[in-house]
């Protein structure tokens, strides 16, 4: 008889994060936006200690400009928190948010069930709108193997999916989670919300003003 590897949707979900955190913020002249600050702590130590609630198998943070910075950062934060976190830095994150994500897909090493993928500038997304996710993944029917939020007819994020969905990514050269979800709406569980967190992000001077953040 052969045993499915995956699990069942009532036992606790293996979790792996992947956070974006390559960008150069040349919008908002030159800022390292997981660096930008909210009520005293950087938007990626206040994800990272935000996530340990779920408590993650392994958490990848895929730097690329600014990556020495980043890197302290996160070495200051280790002794604080439990789950492991490791980081790769992209060599070319010129080429775009596409070749990080590829890059910190294969460079995944845990045997998770379920992958959080998360920009590293939503200062509003903690962990109830995680623990939302990962209920809507264990509510997904059989051949649902991704969980996107949408808000007013828009994507958000993070987004969720299978280890089965990523690794049929990563057998084909150069593909990412975008669009492989438009090639494959099917496997799309759309999770319709109002909730705005999943929305706001930073990308302009006017968005820290907005979100009552501090520059670096």
């Amino acid at each position: 008889m052969t045993v499915s590897s995956e699990p069942s949707k009532n036992s606790k979900l293996r979790l792996a994060i992947i956070i974006l955190a390559a960008g150069q913020g040349s919008r908002l002249g030159g800022y390292a936006k997981a660096l930008l600050k909210k009520d005293g702590d950087s938007l990626l130590t206040r994800f990272i200690q935000a996530i340990q609630i779920c408590d993650p198998l392994e958490t990848l943070v895929v730097t690329g400009f600014y990556s020495d910075k980043i890197e302290a950062e996160i070495n200051s934060l280790k002794p604080t928190i439990h789950s492991s976190i490791t980081l790769v830095k992209n060599p070319n994150p010129d080429l775009g948010q596409s070749s990080s994500v590829r890059l910190g897909l294969e460079s995944l090493k845990s045997e998770y069930d379920v992958l959080l993928i998360a920009l590293c500038d939503q200062p509003s997304i903690a962990s109830a709108e995680i623990e939302v996710l990962l209920e809507q993944f264990n509510q997904r029917s059989a051949n649902q193997e991704i969980v996107l939020p949408m808000i007013n007819n828009q994507r958000g994020n993070p987004v969720l999916f299978s280890k089965r969905a990523i690794e049929k990514i990563l057998v084909t050269p150069e593909m990412v989670c975008r669009p492989y979800m438009d090639q494959h709406p099917e496997l799309v569980k759309v999770f319709v919300t109002e909730n705005q967190a999943y929305l706001m992000d930073v990308d302009t001077p006017a968005d820290i003003q907005k979100l009552g953040l501090d520059p670096i």
